[in-house]
């Protein structure tokens, strides 16, 4: 874990600005900086950064929070990615906690496995960019292919040159250890003898969704039977074929944005429809579609569209896929190219233009697409076709989300012209099935409830005291430490007392026994009070920015970012009243606004009580009468008519 003194460091030197401009072009206004919506399609600014609270707050999509919150956004990062990151960025040292040596060591390693490909990375670039080799043999290569110096920059492409021991020795020449050149599948080091896994071959250098150099693709030039036109990185410490996607790096951000990925097949394609204007792509590198593939896109959006090529063997690829991303929850649509085309040639035979239109007018549901396919093979025998029902309502079946499930056997009734009625059937006896089947390996299924069987994320519903409630938090967040005179009854009558807000707040709250109903506003609340019990301060909001829970640190943004003040109107020579000026009061009557209100719910309760037969009725009489008079009380300060 990383130590909270790391933490703290990376949260008080990171500049947010900083950092949401190295994705976002912001431009100044006012103290704050504004700029288009990274998380939608927008003309209008509506994102805006605050570098005094080192917020950000996107007003089209809701999303706030703070420096590592926009990474955990924009790029997908875990809470503990994002703080790494960060302290690459500001140079800053990370300390661990809780790691053993075992632990240690194991860190130190990947680190060291990291760092050789990068080097390995820098090497093959300068080789293609700078030796007479490289430009000769490996860029003639590249640029025969179509691709412009851009594009080569972008996806970091080089050359590994024809001597096979070329890299070892510049390696071992710049202190890396042998030993580590083997685990990475670089080099293979007996003794003296040395020996390049890649010489001789165009490089592709493999990224994690964060930048980092996993392993490599080499491809040959020279026509060599023995050889493979292919060779990848074997798998290592850092480098697992099947949770990789090749480009994810250069795609996050479009997926992103666009909410769709076109999932194919080699590194070329990529690379070709990238450079089309294609940029939401992704390639599972030749391998069979694995779960963990599925879910790196799932990151960042739950529609994948596969591109395959137009034979046999893509066909057979594609529906292999088909049920995997089905029972990941996500949506699927097919296009396959013309017989004798993949996604690299043909982005070469038509316009950008006509691509996009193509890859817009050609895809289909994987219901249509499937149907279509193994109808053409059932022709016009009827048990053929009641075949192809059943295989596709078992596909459906595998859908989690059970109105999905029936919103496609409705169609698939329509383009199999069937009875909807025998498909549902159908469906319920292979869903039974199913749970039968689970019932029997109960630990199997330990993963997560069975399709159609999931819980539905609560939303945040409005309680009776929100309003009250969200006031009371605003207060803390944006003006917490400030010293007001709040009146006090004593013995010899009302008194004005210097406090501060959250003091006061915190104090006529928990004097009264008083809590709130909204999770997140509670959870505010009894951050506040443990440490104003314990080391007798008031919180400030940056130090709920600094959490890792995004509920509250969504909550915090919400209640410290002002849309009006974040305008710059001093250009349109508006001034408006300083924040502070009504604060004194507005506490005062927030308190009273909230006291109100639970005074009135126990009158309700109690009144409830009593209609329905009350074991002590006298009792709860008194309690009405001293709840009402406590009611006008209340009233009264805030100069209500009762």
């Amino acid at each position: 874990m990383i130590s909270q003194e790391t933490i703290d460091k990376i949260f008080d030197t990171s500049r947010i600005e900083e950092v949401v401009g190295d994705f976002v072009t912001l431009k100044k206004s006012g103290g704050n900086f504004k700029g288009l919506s990274p998380f939608g399609n927008e003309k209008t600014p509506s994102f805006y950064v605050s570098p005094a609270k080192q917020i950000f707050k996107d007003f089209s999509s809701g999303k706030g929070g703070n420096a590592v919150s926009f990474l955990m956004e924009h790029e997908q990062y875990t809470y503990p990615e994002a703080l790494r990151y960060l302290a690459k960025k500001y140079n800053i040292e990370i300390e661990e906690t809780g790691q053993s040596d075992e632990d240690k060591q194991l860190r130190s390693e990947r680190e060291s496995l990291f760092l050789i490909n990068d080097f390995a990375n820098t090497y093959f670039q300068k080789q293609l960019l700078e030796t007479e080799e490289g430009k000769n043999i490996g860029l003639s290569y590249f640029k025969e292919r179509g691709m412009t110096p851009e594009t080569i920059t972008e996806f970091q492409l080089g050359y590994s040159q024809q001597s096979k021991s070329a890299f070892a020795d510049e390696a071992l020449k710049n202190s890396y250890k042998a030993e580590f050149l083997e685990k990475t599948g670089l080099s293979k080091i007996d003794g003296d003898r040395k020996y390049d896994r890649f010489w001789g071959r165009v490089m592709f250098p493999i990224l994690s969704h964060t930048g980092r150099v996993l392993g490599f693709g080499g491809r040959i030039l020279k026509k060599d039977a023995k050889a493979a036109k292919y060779l990848n990185s074997p798998e290592s410490e850092i480098y697992h074929k099947s949770k990789t996607l090749y480009g994810i790096f250069q795609a996050k951000s479009h997926l992103s944005k666009l909410d769709e990925c076109f999932l194919v097949e080699g590194y070329t394609d990529v690379i070709s429809l990238h450079q089309a204007g294609i940029k939401n792509v992704v390639a599972s590198s030749g391998t069979s579609l694995t779960v963990d593939q599925i879910s790196l896109i799932k990151r960042y959006t739950q529609n994948i569209t596969i591109l395959y090529d137009g034979d046999a063997a893509g066909i057979k690829a594609s529906l292999r896929g088909i049920d995997m991303i089905l029972e990941e929850g996500l949506n699927v649509q097919v296009l396959l190219f013309p017989d004798g085309d993949d996604p690299d040639s043909y982005s070469k035979k038509v316009s950008s233009t006509e691509l996009k239109d193509y890859l817009k007018e050609e895809r289909q549901d994987f219901l249509r697409f499937k149907s279509g396919l193994l109808l053409t093979e059932a022709g016009d025998n009827p048990l053929e076709k009641s075949k192809v029902a059943r295989e596709i309502v078992l596909s459906i079946a595998i859908i989690p989300d059970a109105l999905k499930r029936n919103a496609y056997v409705s169609e698939c009734a329509r383009v199999l012209k069937m009875d909807e009625r025998v498909l549902f059937s159908e469906l319920a006896q292979i869903m039974k099935a199913k749970a039968q089947e689970r019932q029997r390996r109960p630990n199997q299924n330990e993963q997560g409830p069975p399709p159609g069987m999931e819980m539905v994320p609560q939303q945040r519903v409005a309680t009776n005291f929100y309003l009250q409630e969200e006031s009371l938090c605003w207060l803390l967040l944006n003006f917490g430490e400030k010293v007001c005179e709040f009146p006090t009854e004593t013995e010899d009558g009302i008194e004005k007392i210097e406090e501060t807000v959250g003091e006061h707040i915190i104090t006529e709250l928990v004097n009264d026994d008083l809590s709130f109903e909204d999770e997140a506003f509670q959870n505010i609340f009894k951050r506040y009070v443990e440490v104003f019990e314990k080391e007798e301060r008031i919180l400030k909001a940056e130090d709920f920015l600094k959490l890792e829970d995004q509920k509250i640190i969504d909550s915090v943004v919400n209640l410290i970012s002002d849309k009006y003040e974040l305008h710059n109107w001093q250009s349109r020579s508006i001034t408006l009243p300083e924040k502070d000026a009504f604060v004194e009061v507005y506490t005062q009557e927030a308190v009273l606004r909230f006291k109100e209100k639970k005074t009135t719910q126990l009158i309700s309760k109690i009144q409830s009580q009593l209609s329905e037969g009350s074991e002590d009725p006298n009792s709860q009489l008194k309690v009405l009468v001293q709840l009402n008079q406590l009611r006008v009380k209340i009233n009264k300060k805030l100069k209500r008519i009762v």
